[in-house]
């Protein structure tokens, strides 16, 4: 056997050995300056046993419309720095389980836990409750409703709210390795959203993109601003200009 062959059997063995475990296919990628190369790997605790009904969200977030204006009002406003010093591995070769974040710890793979909280109309994998083998997206970005199949190719893919690059931007370029590794995987920075509209939205700050829906505004603005007042993170003048408009949709959401 030729040392080629012998390494594609190996490869098929190593994939039917994943499929075997109920392990995630890659179909859940990162967009633009977020995509990871090959296959995520998936870093939970050895003895971890499954337990997918864990919270999948912080207590109180996202913060009220209320509690997002007085957030933004104190934010630190600064200029980006470090932009050419970014790069993907900062925040950990692909998902980990391994984490204080929410969703840490449980035994599942980060982007199952996305699915498991953005989806609807689920199907769950009898043997690993974990992995998500159907269900449905009504894309908050877009209002699409975009179905999800554990055997096909999706338009589904998991986007960081603040982009990694913009968080680096913001201030992560000083924090820990652990603490970026955290943010990479804390769901209350993710989201399942429309493969192309992600794209589009790259690590662009609310000054420069906003959902084409916006009906999501209020939520949007939310999101992100709790994302920046959660790691302390910094926004320029004009995304905090950007972001009282976002939160302007909420002018009759006062709780």
């Amino acid at each position: 056997m030729s040392t080629a062959a012998g390494a594609g059997t190996g490869a098929t063995l190593l994939v039917l050995a994943a499929l075997a475990a109920g392990c995630t296919p890659p179909q859940l990628e990162r967009a633009g300056s977020r995509h990871m190369t090959g296959t995520p790997t998936v870093k939970a605790t050895p003895t971890a046993k499954p337990t997918p009904a864990a919270p999948l969200a912080s207590p109180g977030f996202p913060p009220t419309a209320a509690q997002a204006r007085d957030q933004l009002t104190r934010l630190t406003v600064a200029w980006g720095k470090n932009w050419q010093t970014y790069k993907r591995s900062a925040f950990g070769v692909g998902w980990s389980d391994d984490t204080d974040a929410p969703g840490g710890r449980n035994g599942c793979d980060t982007r199952d836990d996305v699915l498991r909280r953005d989806l609807k109309d689920l199907r769950e994998g009898d043997r690993n409750p974990c992995v998500v083998l159907s269900g449905v997206l009504h894309d908050p970005y877009t209002g699409k409703e975009l179905p999800y199949s554990y055997r096909r190719a999706s338009q589904i893919q998991t986007d960081h709210v603040v982009a990694l690059g913009a968080a680096w931007r913001a201030g992560a370029w000083a924090w820990t390795a652990k603490r970026r590794l955290t943010y990479a995987n804390d769901l209350d920075v993710l989201l399942a959203a429309d493969k192309d509209t992600n794209y589009t939205k790259s690590s662009r700050t609310p000054d420069k993109w906003k959902p084409p829906r916006k009906e999501y505004w209020c939520e949007y603005g939310r999101r992100w601003t709790g994302i920046k007042a959660k790691y302390g993170l910094t926004v320029t003048a004009p995304e905090k200009l950007a972001l009282q408009d976002l939160l302007a949709a909420c002018a009759d959401v006062r709780g």
